[in-house]
């Protein structure tokens, strides 16, 4: 189905004001595309050219910059209902709106003028940013040599979802150092730099229209000013404070997205059998399920809502992000029981949410790192290196 102009035109007028309005108007073309770019491994490029012609790249720069002025509950209500049509398209656009929404919140909150150039980039030109904090993490990746005037950096960023759309990803290098801890540089690498490449690894379980191919950088020179700022390796630093408490809740509401659609696949597929108690319980355990998922993802925007990120901070939203990913999980198993043989075919759609709700579990913090961190907090010991 093509994406027709009046429908442009609509979205268009309401980018200002509403996100979550606009990827309501845009779902039924993004579902009617999901099959196809699950079953092909491809890109979701068609999605995200509709994405800017909507206004919705923009969406979460400050009104101020020339954005949507949308924050972290509106934007995560858009991905939650992108993610009830395309999976896929949701969880990689995830990506480059926690991008947005960090420097936006740090210039809101923290009157930080250095993101100022970014911000308004993003939303004039429309760029895209693309995240490899799965592959970084708080040890940090890939290597820099610092030379004069800067750094040359090589590094292989795994997991880069959206990449092939990628204008700027923003990422770091580990910079080793002879007589005290390694630091890392984070810093904005240009997709279109001749030194940054992308190698198609991205054949997967399920996500499969993420792209989320590796990004290879050979030799790429930072300029000192190109450095955004450097921290230890291995340890929490307060601006990781900020990225994991803000990007977190918008991650993980395309995963809630997903339990949601099945649930709602599933109750339309039951509805046509007889009411049996056995069916009547599993419809029951179901909604029971998604209703912790949703009030736990509630808290995990809840916190970013304080508006003050700490180690406890990032607490709260790890320990939603667990029992999202669990419950978010468990919503679709029961799902797929509640239809039956039915969910079994790719046509209904079930199977493909079956698949796509397991990338629930792959984030940072996984369930080991996470719980671990929890009880170090409850217990009053350092969680500076726990990660």
């Amino acid at each position: 189905m093509a994406y027709t102009s009046p429908q442009d035109a609509n979205t268009r007028s309401e980018a200002s004001g509403d996100p979550v309005a606009i990827a309501q108007v845009l779902a039924p073309v993004l579902a009617e595309r999901a099959a196809r770019f699950d079953e092909d491994d491809q890109f979701v490029a068609e999605n995200y050219e509709l994405l800017k012609q909507s206004g919705l790249v923009e969406a979460g720069v400050p009104r101020e910059l020339g954005g949507g002025g949308a924050e972290v509950r509106a934007l995560a209500d858009m991905l939650r209902v992108m993610a009830h049509a395309c999976s896929s398209t949701a969880l990689a656009f995830s990506m480059h709106t926690h991008q947005v929404a960090i420097p936006a919140w740090r210039w809101r909150h923290q009157h930080v003028a250095a993101v100022e150039p970014l911000l308004k980039r993003v939303a004039t030109e429309r760029l895209i940013l693309l995240s490899s904090g799965g592959s970084d993490w708080i040890g940090g990746s890939g290597k820099a040599i610092r030379v004069e005037g800067g750094y040359r950096v090589s590094a292989r960023k795994v997991f880069t979802s959206g990449a092939e759309a990628g204008d700027l990803l923003l990422t770091g290098a580990v910079v080793e150092t002879a007589d005290g801890p390694d630091a890392v540089i984070h810093f904005a690498a240009p997709m279109k730099a001749p030194e940054v490449s992308i190698v198609e690894t991205w054949r997967a379980l399920g996500m499969r229209g993420t792209g989320s191919n590796d990004v290879v950088i050979d030799n790429l020179f930072i300029t000192d000013a190109g450095v955004a700022f450097t921290r230890r390796a291995g340890e929490w630093h307060p601006m990781f404070q900020i990225i994991a408490t803000t990007a977190f809740p918008l991650i993980y509401a395309a995963y809630l997205g997903v339990a949601e659609s099945a649930r709602d696949i599933a109750i339309g597929i039951a509805r046509k059998k007889h009411p049996g108690a056995a069916l009547l319980s599993l419809a029951g355990r179901m909604d029971t399920a998604l209703r912790a998922a949703q009030l736990a993802h509630r808290w995990m925007i809840e916190t970013v809502e304080r508006n003050a990120p700490s180690a406890e901070s990032v607490n709260e939203v790890m320990i939603g992000r667990s029992l999202v990913a669990k419950h978010a999980i468990a919503t679709v198993e029961l799902a797929m029981e509640l239809a039956g043989g039915a969910g079994f075919y790719r046509i209904n759609g079930l199977e493909r949410r079956f698949r796509d709700i397991q990338g629930a579990r792959f984030h940072p913090l996984q369930a080991g790192p996470q719980s671990e961190y929890a009880g170090a907090l409850a217990l009053g010991h350092s969680v500076a290196n726990v990660f």
